[in-house]
């Protein structure tokens, strides 16, 4: 399991986002017009349109939405897998179990071919979207974390402040952006998505969204979904962070979820 020391994660953010960030409920949440100015990232408000049941004993690590189908990858050895889920219920349709030795890590859907990392072990599986059969597996160097596409690369975040762009084919890198903010380099980026022209991503062990701006690797805004599984799922227990994005590029609808967690959000960034 990545192990890190969450006080240093959150005082590295503090200076991004200490004049803008704000907690939100069912109601829209106003931008701070502070954090409007100059080079500091914008507050992203949004609102919770809707719940889903999520499976608390997935791990989640990659979320996608394709097709009006809901793909998840879980990790941690053991226990990692591949699904399709069903969004109105969180039971999974299909479901492919990863070997012992894996911890499944970030996923994407290109081609119609499904990308999954691994955390330390240097493998990229390559699968059948429809069958789950595997079809390659890359090797690489470093961990794996986030991953998402234009429609031509692949874009991978290794927990680093480093997001690589990779050759589906050959899973070489083509190029490499660092991802900062006024206050410097943002590390732990992890679960990425890429939405109209911009990457979203989560901020492993904090409870915020950044919205990244993939020409220059510059933080334009963050959203801060703080409190957000204590206030519509209070007795929730044994949960771990935020971690999960996926669009709805028809409803044009955000889908949030946790490691652990009960929950799938539905999400509109207003």
């Amino acid at each position: 399991m990545k192990k890190i020391k969450r006080l240093a994660i959150l005082l590295a953010f503090t200076g991004m986002i200490a004049t803008g960030c704000n907690n939100n409920n069912d109601k829209p949440v106003e931008n701070n017009p502070a954090a409007n100015t100059g080079n500091h990232p914008a507050s992203m408000a949004y609102t919770i349109t809707k719940m889903y049941p999520h499976n608390p004993q997935s791990f989640t690590e990659g979320l996608e939405w394709h097709d009006s189908v809901l793909y998840e990858g879980t990790g941690l050895e053991k226990e990692s897998r591949l699904a399709i889920v069903n969004l109105a219920t969180g039971k999974d349709i299909k479901t492919l179990k990863l070997a012992d030795e894996y911890f499944g890590e970030g996923i994407t859907l290109l081609n119609g071919k499904i990308y999954e990392l691994t955390y330390k072990s240097g493998k990229a599986f390559v699968y059948d979207a429809k069958t789950f059969k595997k079809i390659k597996e890359f090797n690489y160097e470093g961990e794996g974390w986030g991953l998402t596409n234009n429609g031509k690369e692949i874009l991978m975040s290794n927990g680093s402040s480093k997001i690589v762009y990779r050759n589906p084919e050959t899973f070489a890198i083509t190029k490499t952006i660092n991802v900062t903010s006024d206050t410097g380099d943002v590390q732990n980026v992890n679960e990425l998505e890429l939405v109209d022209g911009f990457i979203y991503a989560n901020v492993w062990e904090t409870d915020f969204i950044i919205k990244i701006n993939p020409e220059n690797g510059k933080v334009v805004a963050t959203a801060d979904f703080t409190g957000l599984l204590q206030q519509y799922a209070p007795g929730a227990q044994h949960t771990e962070v935020l971690n999960g994005i996926a669009y709805d590029s028809v409803g044009k609808r955000f889908f949030i979820t946790g490691k652990w967690w009960p929950k799938v959000f539905e999400v509109k960034f207003n």
